[in-house]
């Protein structure tokens, strides 16, 4: 058991680090982006009067300020998910997270690596334009504050500094992840619609079966729906308001 987790760790690493929203693989939960399935004109989420409205597409550039705690419905094709943020736990996660809800961002998103037994990750977008803006966004460490536990929702990185908009919600404890500097922003309040995301595909290429980040990342959701058809995706996301 001690051998299969340091290697889960290693290749969580390897995952996470090749990239921030592009083409290369992030080492740690890693990230891929979307292509097909998304509409080009996709609405933006309905933002707060006092906030401007943003686009995706043309994000601001600074992330805007989230509330001190927010929450997240998303509507998955497994189920619906709600994220719950603490933004005292990891402020510039929580800001980041929160733009790219009220941007409208995580429409028809894959949750493309899907792991039994350590995590489930997702993020990059459908459309490869989308993740050519993103990529260079990246957003400054924050201290860690929380553990990885299980229901943790924690960003990808590929070293440090190097956030941008891939996540990964923990289906175990994963607490050596901390010393790795992976700082969780919030906890999903109910796991049932997370453990029912597929996972056959397992840990992606060159060391599994599942998706190549590469190719995510220049074909986007027409690779993933043509070879990995059983993938769950967000199909939006909103903030909970009141």
């Amino acid at each position: 058991m001690r051998r299969l987790q340091t290697a889960l760790a290693f290749t969580l690493l390897s995952a996470l680090a090749g990239c921030s929203t592009g083409s290369s693989n992030q080492a740690r939960p890693t990230g891929a982006s979307t292509t097909e399935g998304t509409p080009s004109n996709s609405p933006s989420a309905q933002p707060r009067p006092e906030e401007p409205a943003i686009d995706f597409r043309r994000p601001p550039a600074e992330d805007l300020r989230s509330p001190d705690t927010y929450s997240v419905r998303m509507e998955t094709t497994a189920g619906v998910i709600t994220l719950e943020v603490t933004r005292s736990w990891a402020p510039n996660g929580a800001d980041r997270f929160y733009t790219l809800v009220r941007s409208g961002y995580f429409t028809d998103i894959a949750m493309f690596r899907v792991i039994s037994g350590f995590m489930a990750q997702g993020g990059l977008h459908g459309d490869p334009a989308v993740n050519r803006v993103w990529r260079n966004r990246r957003i400054q460490d924050d201290p860690v504050t929380q553990q990885n536990t299980r229901g943790m929702v924690t960003f990808a990185m590929a070293g440090a500094n190097t956030r941008t908009t891939q996540f990964f919600i923990n289906l175990v404890d994963n607490r050596r992840l901390d010393s790795m500097g992976f700082a969780p922003f919030g906890r999903i309040t109910d796991m049932s619609t997370v453990d029912a995301l597929h996972s056959g595909y397992g840990e992606g290429a060159p060391r599994g079966r599942g998706p190549d980040q590469a190719r995510i990342g220049s074909a986007g959701n027409t690779y993933l729906r043509a070879d990995f058809p059983e993938l769950d995706y967000i199909q939006s996301a909103s903030i909970v308001e009141g």
